[in-house]
Protein backbone atom coordinates (compact mmCIF):
# COMPACT_ATOMS: atom_id res chain seq x y z
CA UNK A 1 0.00 0.00 0.00
CA UNK A 2 2.80 2.43 0.84
CA UNK A 3 4.35 1.88 -2.59
CA UNK A 4 1.06 3.03 -4.13
CA UNK A 5 1.08 6.11 -1.88
CA UNK A 6 4.66 6.80 -2.93
CA UNK A 7 3.77 6.58 -6.61
CA UNK A 8 0.83 8.94 -6.10
CA UNK A 9 3.14 11.31 -4.19
CA UNK A 10 5.49 11.27 -7.19
CA UNK A 11 2.61 12.05 -9.53
CA UNK A 12 1.66 15.01 -7.34
CA UNK A 13 5.27 16.15 -7.66
CA UNK A 14 4.85 16.13 -11.43
CA UNK A 15 1.60 18.07 -11.00
CA UNK A 16 3.16 20.79 -8.86
CA UNK A 17 6.01 21.24 -11.33
CA UNK A 18 3.48 21.43 -14.15
CA UNK A 19 1.52 24.08 -12.25
CA UNK A 20 4.70 26.16 -11.96
CA UNK A 21 5.28 25.89 -15.70
CA UNK A 22 1.70 26.87 -16.50
CA UNK A 23 1.81 29.78 -14.03
CA UNK A 24 4.87 31.08 -15.85
CA UNK A 25 2.94 31.06 -19.14
CA UNK A 26 -0.12 32.89 -17.84
CA UNK A 27 -0.82 36.30 -16.35
CA UNK A 28 -2.95 37.97 -13.65
CA UNK A 29 -5.58 35.87 -11.89
CA UNK A 30 -5.03 32.83 -14.08
CA UNK A 31 -1.48 32.48 -12.80
CA UNK A 32 -2.80 32.72 -9.23
CA UNK A 33 -4.95 29.64 -9.88
CA UNK A 34 -1.89 27.77 -11.10
CA UNK A 35 0.04 28.85 -8.01
CA UNK A 36 -2.85 27.66 -5.84
CA UNK A 37 -2.71 24.32 -7.68
CA UNK A 38 1.02 24.24 -7.01
CA UNK A 39 0.48 24.65 -3.26
CA UNK A 40 -2.24 22.01 -3.15
CA UNK A 41 -0.18 19.49 -5.14
CA UNK A 42 2.95 20.26 -3.12
CA UNK A 43 1.09 19.67 0.15
CA UNK A 44 -0.46 16.42 -1.10
CA UNK A 45 2.89 15.19 -2.39
CA UNK A 46 4.68 15.90 0.89
CA UNK A 47 1.95 14.35 3.05
CA UNK A 48 1.90 11.19 0.96
CA UNK A 49 5.70 11.01 1.02
CA UNK A 50 5.66 11.31 4.81
CA UNK A 51 3.08 8.52 5.05
CA UNK A 52 5.05 6.25 2.69
CA UNK A 53 8.30 6.72 4.60
CA UNK A 54 6.73 5.43 7.78
CA UNK A 55 7.32 1.88 6.50
CA UNK A 56 9.61 2.23 3.47
CA UNK A 57 13.33 2.98 3.78
CA UNK A 58 13.80 6.76 3.53
CA UNK A 59 16.62 6.54 0.99
CA UNK A 60 14.67 4.29 -1.33
CA UNK A 61 11.41 6.21 -0.92
CA UNK A 62 13.04 9.57 -1.57
CA UNK A 63 14.93 8.28 -4.61
CA UNK A 64 11.78 6.74 -6.09
CA UNK A 65 9.74 9.89 -5.34
CA UNK A 66 12.26 12.19 -7.00
CA UNK A 67 12.71 9.74 -9.88
CA UNK A 68 8.99 9.71 -10.62
CA UNK A 69 8.92 13.48 -10.35
CA UNK A 70 11.95 13.95 -12.58
CA UNK A 71 10.82 11.55 -15.30
CA UNK A 72 7.25 12.83 -15.23
CA UNK A 73 8.32 16.46 -15.31
CA UNK A 74 10.67 15.87 -18.25
CA UNK A 75 7.89 14.09 -20.14
CA UNK A 76 5.44 16.93 -19.39
CA UNK A 77 8.11 19.35 -20.57
CA UNK A 78 8.47 17.48 -23.83
CA UNK A 79 4.77 16.88 -24.53
CA UNK A 80 3.12 19.96 -23.00
CA UNK A 81 5.78 22.67 -23.03
CA UNK A 82 7.40 21.52 -26.33
CA UNK A 83 10.89 21.13 -24.87
CA UNK A 84 13.45 19.27 -27.00
CA UNK A 85 13.48 15.46 -26.99
CA UNK A 86 16.97 14.64 -28.24
CA UNK A 87 18.71 11.29 -27.93
CA UNK A 88 20.63 12.04 -24.72
CA UNK A 89 17.57 13.34 -22.90
CA UNK A 90 15.61 10.21 -23.74
CA UNK A 91 18.61 8.01 -22.93
CA UNK A 92 18.98 9.46 -19.44
CA UNK A 93 15.23 9.33 -18.80
CA UNK A 94 15.33 5.62 -19.61
CA UNK A 95 18.31 5.07 -17.28
CA UNK A 96 16.50 6.97 -14.54
CA UNK A 97 13.42 4.78 -14.96
CA UNK A 98 15.62 1.66 -14.83
CA UNK A 99 17.20 2.94 -11.62
CA UNK A 100 13.81 3.54 -9.98
CA UNK A 101 12.63 0.06 -10.97
CA UNK A 102 15.90 -1.37 -9.67
CA UNK A 103 15.46 0.35 -6.31
CA UNK A 104 11.96 -1.06 -6.01
CA UNK A 105 13.22 -4.52 -6.91
CA UNK A 106 15.94 -4.57 -4.25
CA UNK A 107 13.90 -2.87 -1.55
CA UNK A 108 13.05 -5.00 1.49
CA UNK A 109 9.52 -3.61 1.93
Amino acid sequence: MNWILLIIAGLFEVAFATCLGKARETQSSTSLYWYAGFLICLTASMLLLIKATQTLPIGTAYAVWTGIGAVGTVLIGIFVFKEPADFWRIFFIVTLIASVVGLKAVSAS
